[in-house]
């Protein structure tokens, strides 16, 4: 097998291509003077089981042209199988119509990726699981879960943790990491007034002198894990840390964290973190290359994926 790694995350393909003990394929991705993407394969893959490498991620639309136009250019090499791995898949928030006259960008995401020449698809803590139906060709998502809890057992003391979904539609996500580490679990219900903005209602849970453990998929703005934190402490939570699979942490997400009651944000490096995020006291980037790295090497096997989370 070959692994081709586009610009939005070079360093996770690297680590990628460490733990399966591979280079990465020699590939050239460069863009024209009025910004249009060329890329040349520079290796002969023809038979070959590839797996293109990109997280969609900011900067969305230029990143996502970079894997659509890898992958046509995989197809017309002659590659046997082409995988599109996408740590960070973008666009999965618009999974539904929200209101009338309103995209499902997920499933039109979803089909130009099949359409450019993708024969399956790994990912990795979709947004809504109900978006692996918006492919018509196999797709795995994997789940950090197991990788988290490993790390929660490293730096915190389970023994007085408590596992909190900072809202109600990620009590299943919360649900899976409180039965990882044997905690009990809590909600927070909050009421969204507008896109990006969050006030927090009610707690759901006896949490108080608890250690209590955010988590979600994806950490934007970073208001509703902020919110979520500091009404956690004033209801008698000892202390609060926050863990994300997806760091997107778009402008001022930095700020507001460090201006939070949160101990510690955990990211996983899905996302290629900037020097603000690095720089940052409170966040920690956890690498997910291995998590990543072992679906690969199954998926090339023809071995079971789902074991890795067993």
């Amino acid at each position: 097998m070959k692994l081709v790694a586009g610009n939005s995350n070079r360093a996770l393909a690297e680590s990628i291509a460490d733990y399966l003990n591979l280079g990465l394929a020699k590939c050239l991705v460069r863009r024209f003077a009025d910004q249009e993407i060329f890329v040349e394969i520079l290796e002969n893959v023809r038979g070959e089981d590839v797996f293109a490498i990109q997280s969609t991620s900011y900067p969305v639309n230029d990143n996502l042209m970079e894997l659509l136009i890898i992958i046509d250019a995989l197809r017309r090499a002659s590659a046997r199988r082409i995988t599109a791995v996408i740590p960070y898949f973008g666009y999965a928030r618009q999974d539904r119509k929200p209101g009338p006259r309103t995209p499902i960008s997920a499933k039109l995401v979803a089909n130009l990726i099949t359409r450019a020449g993708a024969d399956r698809v790994l990912t990795l803590d979709l947004h809504a699981g109900q978006i692996q139906g918006f492919f018509d060709i196999p797709t795995d998502n994997l789940y950090s879960v197991p990788a988290i809890s490993r790390d929660i057992r490293d730096h915190a003391d389970i023994r007085n943790a408590m596992v909190v979904s900072p809202d109600v539609g990620g009590v299943v996500r919360a649900r899976a990491l409180a039965k990882r580490i044997d905690a009990p679990l809590a909600i927070v219900d909050k009421r969204r007034e507008r896109p990006g903005d969050s006030e927090v209602m009610n707690i759901i849970g006896e949490i108080g002198g608890k250690d209590c453990i955010l988590f979600d998929d994806i950490v934007d703005s970073a208001g509703t894990i902020c919110n979520a934190a500091n009404a956690l402490v004033a209801h008698g939570a000892r202390s609060v840390r926050a863990y994300s699979t997806h760091g997107v942490l778009s402008d001022g997400a930095v700020a507001r964290v460090a201006a939070s009651d949160l101990s510690e944000l955990v990211i996983t490096d899905s996302i290629h973190p900037t020097d603000e995020v690095r720089q940052a006291d409170k966040i920690r980037v956890m690498p997910i290359g291995a998590l990543i790295g072992e679906a690969i090497a199954r998926t090339a096997e023809e071995k079971s994926v789902s074991s890795l989370f067993d």
